[in-house]
């Protein structure tokens, strides 16, 4: 169905079934994207609590990981891609410009005190995205 999927994962259940999902609306050739976002006061927090950057990256490369083994085991083509600011414009921004077939991500993240207060990531991402968004419960 699709070529060029970008799958918004943040090491949540829920992420990680919607790149199940994802593969199976991937084409023979295809490439999915996995994006994670990089909240900027999270990011502040990490680095002072930690103060190893290379363990930071460890850590969260560590939160995709069932995601990357799935892919992986599917041999599908895939890149992992780690961006910063606001998740919801984040991810819109970045699927807008590179002009993804779909995004496919989870309804709930790891932050459900956001998605109450503000609105979900998933919301706003589908009511912004140029293309197809496929939200998975």
């Amino acid at each position: 169905m699709y070529q060029y999927v970008l799958i918004a994962a943040d090491g949540s259940e829920h992420a990680y079934r919607a790149a199940q999902h994802a593969v199976g609306l991937l084409e023979t050739g295809g490439t999915i994207d996995v994006v994670y976002v990089i909240d900027g006061s999270k990011s502040k927090t990490d680095v002072l609590h930690t103060g190893d950057k290379e363990l930071i990256t460890k850590k969260r490369r560590e939160k995709l990981k069932n995601i990357e083994e799935l892919l992986n085991e599917k041999q599908v083509s895939y890149n992992v891609q780690f961006l910063h600011g606001e998740p919801g414009p984040t991810i819109v921004k970045h699927a807008n410009d590179n002009k993804y077939d779909c995004i496919v991500m989870g309804s709930r993240g790891l932050n459900n005190l956001q998605s109450m207060v503000l609105g979900s990531v998933s919301h706003k991402v589908a009511k912004r995205a140029n293309c197809p968004v496929m939200i998975v419960k």
